[in-house]
């Protein structure tokens, strides 16, 4: 053969094989295949045992190692994914740009994490610097620059390769993102529709791997939105693995797809690994033929009560030993905090003490509340009020230097700042509530654009006003709380009334440190007269 010519096939094979498509599917036909997919999403920043209530010591990357471990020491072919949004969590997380979550992720063994919103918290250059650290590949097929071109070293799909099959994952993005995201982060780019998007890949990724499975940070809402309408619109998608909602699903979300008539599951495994989606998924000649699921619980805790009282914290099915070589690299960075957490960030003129807090109106309250509606519409979002619950502030702030520390004892539980929608009524049934539990943990404190009257001998809601006008029922009113508020938590079940919910997965505090220094970095106690009791 003229060595040119060979040369010139040699190449031309060696670029087939190296994109994964040079022989097209190699699974044998009639012969059924066997791949067990294990999910996270919505990390956020969580890269070592935490607090979340009831109990200390749950989840953490090191413990999740271990059941990935365990998982591929049982089963042949294992693909381990992330759905989304690494970052903004902790502090061990924040103040070093998810460092330690990444490296985290590169020792227990993830194969790729397709990008959520809150990769976007940061500049391109911190996101390159990441994107860089990890032993993973990025995805996001339908967030491109203005030019039409791919991220920089962002891919919009992997084919995946084992002993007898191929396997093409998609990473999508919510195309939402680009009203929630930092207006300053998100110049530049182009969201896509995710349904578009996946039309024009899957056929070609068909062609490409034996089956196409979508990791996607999209959403489960309905049929009209998100993963669900992803799984109604776009044939040849086996399965999603999905996150941005932190939803919890116990058992997959089906979803019949239009064309096809072929039910599609969807997982998603809540948030801040203390779950991790297991899929024993079984196909054919192209086609499903079994989806066997399990939420496995990453040393997640409850309490118990005895007869006396006394409260002990079981771990829900297995505990999970702490792969001890992770834990020593991440244990670096939660000793580095707290020398970080000596910063400065501000002086208080006088006392914002908390003793109050459970009974009455306090600097302290008005002051948190005000930080969380600041740091929703500093995001870009209309927001109507912010609302906490007293016991959920839980010291004073003393006069003088303000260190990070200090906020992190006035704010100490990992709560995230949520955005919700309430229809007026809820919101009048809301303060009702509010009114029964003067003294209580659950006592309100809310933003100044709220004026409430209680009775605190019937502990009745006597008059409410929203920015100086009476409450309408039927419009719909944007509420700042925190993640635990909007679960229920304290009792509040009308948060559970939602119309919407968004999560903006920061920290309550590390918005409070951003309105201090918004402020100048100078606060004063006082308080306006936004809740009154008789």
């Amino acid at each position: 053969m003229n060595i040119k010519k060979f040369l010139t096939v040699f190449i031309i094979a060696a670029v087939m094989m190296a994109v994964g498509c040079a022989s097209g599917p190699i699974a044998p036909k009639d012969e059924e295949q066997h791949l067990v997919i294990l999910n996270t999403n919505d990390h956020h920043g969580h890269p070592v045992a935490f607090f979340d209530y009831p109990a200390s010591d749950q989840g953490g990357i090191p413990a999740r190692a271990t059941f990935i471990e365990k998982v591929k020491m049982e089963n042949p072919n294992v693909l381990v994914v992330d759905a989304g949004d690494i970052n903004t969590g902790r502090p061990e997380s924040n103040f070093f740009k998810a460092e330690a979550d990444i490296i985290g992720y590169n020792m227990a063994g993830y194969d790729l994490l397709t990008m959520g919103n809150h990769e976007f918290d940061n500049d391109f250059a911190t996101m390159q610097e990441q994107i860089a650290l990890s032993e993973f590949p990025w995805l996001c097929a339908n967030v491109v620059n203005e030019d039409g071109s791919y991220i920089e070293n962002v891919q919009p799909y992997v084919i995946k390769e084992y002993p007898t099959f191929k396997v093409a994952v998609l990473g999508l993005m919510s195309k939402y993102t680009a009203e929630t995201g930092n207006p300053e982060f998100i110049k530049g780019y182009a969201f896509r529709d995710e349904v578009e998007v996946a039309k024009e890949l899957v056929p070609k990724l068909q062609k490409k791997a034996d089956i196409v499975i979508a990791v996607v940070h999209m959403g489960i809402y309905d049929e009209t939105k998100g993963s669900m309408l992803l799984a109604k619109e776009v044939p040849g998608i086996a399965m999603i693995v999905d996150g941005h909602t932190h939803t919890k699903t116990e058992e997959p979300v089906w979803v019949t797809n239009a064309e096809t008539g072929n039910d599609v599951a969807i997982v998603s495994s809540k948030h801040w690994g203390l779950y991790m989606g297991k899929t024993d998924l079984t196909f054919m000649n192209g086609e499903v033929t079994g989806i066997d699921f399990e939420l496995a619980p990453i040393n997640v805790r409850t309490r118990v009560k005895d007869a006396d009282g006394n409260s002990t914290y079981p771990t829900v099915g297995e505990e999970l030993e702490k792969n001890q070589e992770i834990l020593a690299v991440l244990q670096t960075y939660v000793d580095k905090v707290d020398a970080v957490l000596s910063e400065v960030i501000g002086n208080a003129t006088d006392v914002f003490p908390n003793d109050n807090t459970r009974k009455m109106e306090t600097a302290i309250g008005d002051i948190v509340t005000d930080s969380q509606k600041w740091f929703i519409e500093n995001q870009g979002m209309e927001c109507d009020f912010a609302f906490q619950n007293g016991g959920g502030i839980r010291a004073t702030l003393g006069s003088g230097e303000i260190q990070k520390q200090t906020v992190y004892e006035v704010l100490p539980f990992d709560n995230s700042i949520a955005l919700i929608e309430l229809k007026g009524s809820d919101v009048t049934a809301l303060f009702e509530k509010a009114a029964t539990n003067i003294g209580a943990g659950a006592m309100a404190q809310v933003s100044k654009e709220v004026k409430v009257v209680f009775d605190s001998a019937s502990k009745t809601l006597v008059e409410l006003a929203i920015d100086g006008m009476p409450v309408d029922p039927d419009k719909v009113y944007k509420i700042a709380l925190n993640s635990y508020l909007a679960a229920g938590g304290d009792g509040y079940d009308v948060f559970k009334n939602q119309l919407s919910y968004y999560d903006t997965s920061l920290m309550q505090r590390d918005a409070f440190i951003d309105y201090v220094i918004h402020l100048g970095g100078t606060i004063s106690p006082m308080t306006d007269g936004r809740i009154t009791i008789k």
